[in-house]
C-alpha cells in the first residue's frame, strides 16, 4: 500500500511500472505531489489498484482508501469538500478494515517541524467513530511512526528523510505487527 506522493510530479508512468512488477496488489491513494491524472494511470496498469472512495477486500481483509490531502492549520472552503468526502466512506468500514489516507489524523503523528498540528479533523472523526483495525498514512514527513487511537494503530508510514516506509503483517484477530524501516 502506498499513502500517496508516489511520484512527486516526476515520471509517473516509469515508477508505477516498477510498482505493477510487484507480486503482490499495490494499493495506492494519491498524496499532495500526485497529480489528478494519476487516477487514470493507474488503470493502465494490471497490479495497481486505486482505493479512492473504494473498499478492496484481500484474503478477507477491507483495504478502503482517500486521496488527496486538503488538511490546512486554519479554516478554509477546502476543509469543508474533506469532510464530505470522508463521509462518503464511514459506511465501508467494519472493524477490522484498514484505512489508508495521504493525511494523518489531527493530534497524531501529524507534527508540522515538531511545531504544530497539522492532520485532518476529518480522518480524526472518522478513526473514533469507526475505530478501523489499522490506518496507513503519509503527508507530514517529519513525524514518522506509530500511535494508537483508541483501538486503531495509526502508522505514519512516509518515506522521506531515510525512510523506507513500513511492513505490517495483520494474522487473525490480534493487533497488526508494526516494523518501521529506517535506512542506516
Amino acid at each position: 500500500m502506498i499513502a500517496g506522493d508516489i511520484t512527486s510530479y516526476r515520471y509517473p508512468r516509469q515508477v508505477l511500472s516498477q510498482f505493477d512488477r510487484l507480486p503482490i496488489p499495490v494499493l495506492v491513494v494519491r498524496g499532495n505531489t500526485d497529480l489528478r491524472r494519476m487516477e487514470d494511470l493507474f488503470g493502465g496498469f494490471n497490479n495497481i489498484f486505486s482505493l479512492h472512495l473504494n473498499c478492496i477486500k484481500i484474503q478477507g481483509v477491507n483495504f478502503v482508501g482517500a486521496s488527496g490531502t486538503v488538511p490546512v492549520p486554519f479554516r478554509s472552503r477546502v476543509a469543508l469538500r474533506e469532510k464530505r468526502l470522508i463521509s462518503q466512506l464511514k459506511f465501508l468500514f467494519d472493524r477490522e478494515s484498514v484505512f489508508i489516507a495521504h493525511p494523518p489524523p489531527y493530534g497524531t503523528l501529524d507534527r508540522v517541524m515538531g511545531l504544530f498540528h497539522a492532520g485532518s479533523h476529518a480522518v480524526k472523526d472518522l478513526i473514533d467513530e469507526t475505530q478501523p483495525r489499522l490506518m496507513l498514512c503519509g503527508h507530514i514527513h517529519e513525524d514518522f511512526g506509530h500511535k494508537r487511537i483508541g483501538n486503531t494503530h495509526v502508522v505514519n508510514c512516509n518515506m522521506a528523510h531515510n525512510r523506507h516506509g513500513a511492513l505490517i503483517c495483520i494474522e487473525g484477530s490480534g493487533p497488526p505487527e508494526i516494523n518501521l524501516l529506517a535506512g542506516s
